[in-house]
């Protein structure tokens, strides 16, 4: 089925009977998000080893056995993929063909526009496909409000606008920072304009910033000593992957509209949502110079495979995280002396 905007909130509470739900868009945490929420809804937990069942990418031959199978303690099954690609949509339509009864959720941040398997779910009635998109304006701001008011934190008006501002590339990480606020100020606390300041601009995060604009304009030793110092302050290195990414995809819009709709870089620049910090959309605007489309998948690729790396038991995060973030600066490195 196509949903409507107006009715995903609701079916996200509910999937009723459909059986398949295609989760894609530029928004990974909101994908994940959601995902999560679905699974919660349908299994009461996330880790429940007789409800739950994750399929990997390279394993999705097994997903339409995975969806028939019944649970031995009763309750629907459902069964989770991440990182799907349309190589996985003759399985899809076979489970759409049978009488499964699991819920399967699919996570495809890098869905194509024009995927098949987008196309075979919007027209299924027992299927789903839902855009996961960055949040801005009136949407954006009633999140923030909805969050923190649910922690029992109340919100000024000037504080909500710079917020705002500031938060909506990636609903993790939006998250993330509303639950530091919150717990910042304390229940039946009140989030004025410096306790925003003071939380979410926080020095871990300045030098978080300074080091990803820094690594997409290609100065290496810049990036290098900012990402040092963001961890020294405690960015985690999942945090500056997921950081790493929301910026990227930031990227990839603004490159997708000049090659779309033919504008400059400094124009494309200002299509973005939420806004450039002004003092930062001078690197931005060089930052799309460096970075073709193609690049930027690469680096999109790259950044979700390091995250998945660091949540794998033995793998050295602090290096796998500097690594993936020196690798992209040393790529838009070469492109600013005029290399590919």
């Amino acid at each position: 089925m196509q949903l409507p905007a107006v009715q995903v909130a609701a079916f996200l509470k509910n999937p009723g009977n459909c059986r398949v739900v295609l989760l894609y868009g530029d928004d990974a945490g909101m994908i994940r998000d959601r995902a999560e929420g679905l699974v919660r809804f349908v299994a009461g937990s996330l880790d429940d080893p007789f409800l739950v069942a994750e399929v990997s990418r390279d394993d999705i031959a097994s997903l339409p056995d995975e969806a028939a199978s019944m649970s031995l303690t009763g309750g629907r099954r459902v069964v989770r993929v991440r990182d799907v690609t349309d190589a996985a949509t003759a399985h899809v339509l076979a489970i759409l063909k049978s009488k499964a009864p699991a819920l399967v959720v699919l996570e495809g941040p890098s869905m194509a526009a024009r995927s098949r398997m987008r196309t075979a779910l919007e027209a299924a009635p027992d299927g789903a496909a839902i855009g996961c998109y960055p949040e801005e304006g009136r949407t954006l701001e009633t999140t923030i409000r909805t969050t923190l008011n649910a922690a029992g934190v109340r919100v000024d008006p000037d504080a909500l606008s710079w917020l705002t501002a500031q938060l909506g590339a990636d609903r993790a990480s939006t998250r993330s920072e509303l639950e530091k606020l919150a717990l910042y100020v304390g229940p039946g606390g009140r989030v004025d304009l410096d306790a925003a300041l003071a939380c979410v601009g926080d020095l871990a995060g300045l030098s978080l910033d300074d080091a990803l604009f820094a690594a997409t304009t290609g100065d290496v030793g810049m990036a290098d000593r900012a990402l040092e110092l963001a961890m020294a302050e405690g960015a985690a290195p999942v945090q500056v992957l997921r950081v790493g990414l929301a910026h990227i995809q930031k990227l990839h819009r603004a490159r997708l509209a000049m090659e779309e709709q033919g504008l400059t870089a400094a124009d494309a620049t200002k299509t973005v949502r939420p806004p450039i910090f002004f003092r930062r959309s001078g690197a931005f605007t060089r930052s799309l110079m460096l970075w073709p489309l193609p690049a930027l998948n690469a680096a999109l690729a790259g950044l979700a495979e390091a995250e998945r790396g660091c949540k794998r038991t033995g793998w050295p995060d602090d290096a796998l995280c500097r690594n993936t973030v020196l690798a992209m600066a040393r790529r838009a490195a070469v492109a600013a002396r005029g290399g590919r």
